[in-house]
């Protein structure tokens, strides 16, 4: 047996306070970020494999890549709650958590904006009652647990809006235009990877076609 000292592996084991109703609460919220990678973005590869999800993906990760470096460039500790919660050997500037949200939820309004325009700002306005308010929960559930300070999430949550937008701006308008390449590469066929961000309603298309499909092998039987 090493004699090194043990250590967790941290990425569900969020803290709260016995009895805390609200801290229970903001410590689900805190794992939001787990469950929107993996439910979100690995059940999205499984059922869609469309690639601007793919390269949404992709940017998160880039953006957490970041954190890490600051984090290790930077160093500056945890508020002193992190002695209770036993991640004093981590650093906590800039929040990743905030980074994360905001990464997430700058890109996917302007991914539906950009889907939906001015036409549809109903369901515009669907997107931003749901994620804005979780984007914000976070940030509140990583100060109020004791993870961080009001300084950290605030500089986690500008960090991701920043990296979102820039990230945003970079697939959809420089690596976009290698998207039919990656269609017809062997791994895009292997994978049935496509890109349907050209079409302007994506539900009704694949409803249509369906119904298409269904009506032609309907045909083939009654022959």
């Amino acid at each position: 047996m090493s004699s090194y000292p043990l250590k967790a592996v941290t990425l569900t084991h969020v803290r709260y306070q016995k009895g805390d109703q609200l801290g229970h609460f903001l410590a689900w919220v805190s794992l939001v970020p787990v469950f929107i990678s993996l439910g979100g973005f690995i059940s999205h590869f499984i059922f869609r494999r469309e690639l601007q999800g793919m390269f949404f993906a992709i940017g998160l990760l880039i953006s957490q890549f970041i954190n890490e470096i600051i984090k290790k460039s930077f160093q500056q500790a945890r508020p002193e709650t992190c002695a209770l919660l036993e991640v004093c050997d981590s650093h906590g500037w800039p929040s990743s958590h905030s980074q994360y949200m905001f990464f997430f939820a700058v890109y996917i309004t302007l991914l539906t904006y950009r889907k939906l325009g001015l036409i549809c700002r109903n369901q515009l306005w669907v997107v931003l009652l749901l994620v804005w308010p979780m984007a914000v929960l976070t940030l509140y559930s990583r100060v109020y647990l004791g993870y961080h300070t009001v300084a950290q999430v605030f500089a986690g949550a500008t960090l991701g809006a920043v990296l979102g937008g820039g990230w945003f701006w970079i697939v959809n308008n420089v690596l976009s235009g290698f998207f039919p390449i990656l269609e017809e590469s062997a791994f895009g066929r292997f994978f049935y990877v496509k890109d349907t961000s050209h079409l302007p309603n994506v539900l009704k298309f694949e409803y249509e076609n369906a119904r298409a499909a269904r009506k032609h092998v309907s045909y083939k039987r009654a022959d």
